[in-house]
Parts: structure tokens; sequence; C-alpha cells
């Protein structure tokens, strides 16, 4: 077989990242910025679920939630947590790993109040997770919050907030004819400052 080099380089792993996850905003038909959120108990019971990105930068991927949602619990009880981007378009994933820290309420007011009103009524009358009778009972509540805050902004509620994962493993994955994946692993030392790099086997 004729040698071939790997099409993904040894660079700044995030400078990477924005350079797929741009060409991903303008191939995916629908959210881009949509990820696996993987998550776990403190005795390590697995949950994952699709999230959307809202920030990143060589600090952290950020994402919002109720913090009182099964997935709240378990980041509350164990502050560690993976991402997955698969862009289909592309024929590429992204795989991060990391400890997640809470953004400042600061942050979580401004993103809060950058959404529609009626997402902000939404997620402020959502007790998301919990069982609901009947949806009707959600569709009341919805109401009854546009009645009492029939214009402005909505309350950010205490428990509505986000999260940034700190990334220690970064994996980029390509898709290559007859399953010859090629994938690269950046890997951040302890200290938290310098990244080391290499490729894995499919």
């Amino acid at each position: 077989m004729q040698a071939e080099q790997s099409a993904i380089p040894e660079t700044d792993p995030f400078a990477l990242f924005e350079a797929w996850y741009g060409e991903a905003k303008a191939s995916e038909p629908n959210d881009a910025n949509a990820m696996a959120l993987a998550t776990a108990t403190p005795d390590g019971f697995p949950s994952v679920r699709m999230v959307l990105l809202k920030g990143h930068g060589p600090d952290g991927f950020v994402f919002y939630t109720n913090a009182e949602s099964r997935k709240g619990e378990q980041i509350r009880s164990n502050m560690r947590a993976a991402l997955l981007f698969h862009w289909k378009s592309q024929r590429r994933q992204i795989r991060i790993e990391g400890p997640l820290v809470e953004v400042t309420n600061g942050e979580a007011d401004a993103y809060f109040h950058s959404r529609p009103r009626v997402s902000q009524i939404g997620s402020a009358a959502s007790d998301q997770s919990r069982p609901l009778p009947e949806r009707q009972i959600y569709l009341d509540r919805v109401a009854a919050l546009e009645a009492r805050f029939p214009e402005g902004d909505i309350p950010r509620p205490p428990h509505w907030t986000g999260f940034r994962l700190s990334p220690r493993r970064i994996e980029f994955w390509r898709d290559r004819e007859f399953r010859l994946h090629d994938r690269r692993l950046f890997t951040r030392d302890k200290e938290g400052e310098a990244w080391s790099n290499t490729l894995l086997y499919p």
C-alpha cells in the first residue's frame, strides 16, 4: 500500500477544533453545535444526551442546563464529563474529556437573556427530567409566566446555569476508506499548560 500522511495535523488543538467547527457550520444541515454530553453518577453509572455548545476557547467548552435535572444532579455530584461532536457531512468526530466548572452568575445571566423570550419562559417553567403527568400542566405554567411577565426578560431561575469543560484529552477522528481511519489524540499535562499528541490506531 502506498505511504500516506495523516490528514490531522500536529497543531494547537483549539485552533484545529475551530477550523473543523467552522467547516461543520458551513455544511451541517442542522445544529453543527450539537454534541453528546456523557456524565456519570458517583458510583459510575453513565448517562448521555445531546446538548448544544454555547461557548468555546482555550478555557474550555460551555453548555447550559437546569442544574436540578438528571444531568445537573450527576454533574454536581461528579464534576467530570465527556463530549462528542459527530459531523456526518464532514465524516469527522471530536471527542473531548475533562473536569467541569460552573460558569459565573454573570455568564449564566448573559446567556439566559440572550435567548428568545419564549425559550426563557420555557426553561423557567420546566422541572426538567421530572415526571410530567400531562403536557397541559407544563403549557399552563408557560402561560402563567407569560401573563406574569408580559414584556421584557424573564428572571433567570437560580438553578439554571452553565458548565465549562476544561479539556484534558481531545481526540480528532477522520473517516478513511475501508475503515483505515485517521485519529490523533492531544493530551494536556497535569499542570494544564502543555499539550502532547500522538496518532492512534483506528
